[in-house]
């Protein structure tokens, strides 16, 4: 029962949320906007969100690079695609993130594995609060100021967090510092920070490059969906509101259903969107991310019989 308790949490909020959304927007308006939404748009948003599981997978192979690590970038490509599939069906924005860690660990220490994802993870996040600092003085007269700060200060926090973590130092100095019955645990965790460190600042750098080419491929399916369901949402009103929608997944929900929903009226008011509009947005953009992940079940079920069949064959070579 212990282990299932996450899985029920984010569950129930994920409820809680959506039945706080129904009180204040009218589904049955969200659901004739979503069954007018135009194919093409969305078939583009679909094609964004799959292309940007290669871009990605690149970004990995740059810091699996960075500490001489042998995984082929073909294998990292279709464990990327894996790991979409196992954060569409399972109610976790990290399902697949625990995947690529386990699945790269057959090739590489399982603390470089580990650490590798947590800076491919980083990254993207680090690249989208440059974006959304970016973006602020680009922001509509009429921007709310309560928002304009709380931006301000969620990707300052966020830039500087980032960082620290990918330094590791100060991480690690207040790591020792840990009671003794808390060591062991500190071990595991001050193996995987070691890893995040060996990757050197240049791969790093390297990364949040191509990190930012991702989160403009974000935004664009963002807006793709918003021009299926006909709306004239500036591009530049995208780069603001992503980092709070993305940020969404960091809390405890499923890939962040009704958080998104609960945050997209406030987020898109000022870019004239009506609350059931901007609900709208959010559970098409949803619905693409999630049909999307259903690619990579065949992808992973043909990368993992041709894994199994060389094992095979090199087992058989004298």
């Amino acid at each position: 029962m212990r282990k299932h308790i996450g899985t029920i949490i984010k569950i129930s909020i994920t409820i809680l949320a959506l039945l706080y959304v129904s009180g204040q927007v009218d589904f049955s308006d969200i659901g004739q906007r979503l069954l007018q939404a135009n194919l093409g748009w969305v078939l583009l948003g679909f094609v964004l969100v799959n292309t940007s599981l290669i871009v990605r997978a690149y970004r990995w192979l740059l810091l699996l690079r960075g500490i001489g690590a042998p995984i082929k970038f073909g294998r990292l490509v279709s464990l990327y695609f894996a790991a979409n599939f196992f954060n569409s069906v399972l109610p976790s924005g990290f399902s697949g993130d625990v995947v690529r860690a386990v699945e790269a660990a057959q090739d590489v220490p399982a603390q470089t594995a580990a650490g590798t994802v947590l800076v491919d993870r980083a990254t993207g996040l680090l690249a989208l609060f440059m974006i959304g600092l970016a973006a602020l003085p680009f922001r509509p007269d009429n921007f709310p100021p309560t928002l304009l700060w709380q931006t301000t200060a969620v990707c300052l926090i966020g830039l500087i967090g980032g960082f620290v973590v990918l330094e590791g130092r100060l991480v690690r100095g207040l790591g020792r510092r840990l009671p003794p019955f808390l060591q062991p645990i500190w071990q595991k965790v001050d193996g995987v920070i070691l890893a995040v460190q060996a990757c050197g600042w240049t791969a790093v750098w390297q990364a949040m490059g191509i990190s930012l080419v991702f989160n403009l491929m974000q935004i664009g399916w963002f807006a793709t969906a918003g021009l299926a369901l006909g709306y004239s949402v500036p591009f530049t009103h995208y780069f603001l509101v992503i980092p709070f929608l993305s940020l969404a997944i960091l809390l405890p929900s499923i890939g962040g259903l009704g958080i998104r929903e609960g945050l997209a009226p406030l987020l898109f008011a000022s870019a004239g969107l009506s609350d059931e509009q901007a609900v709208a947005l959010t559970l098409l953009v949803f619905a693409i991310e999630r049909i999307s992940g259903f690619l990579g079940a065949p992808i992973y079920i043909f990368s993992t019989v041709q894994r199994s069949k060389e094992k095979n064959l090199s087992v058989k070579e004298p």
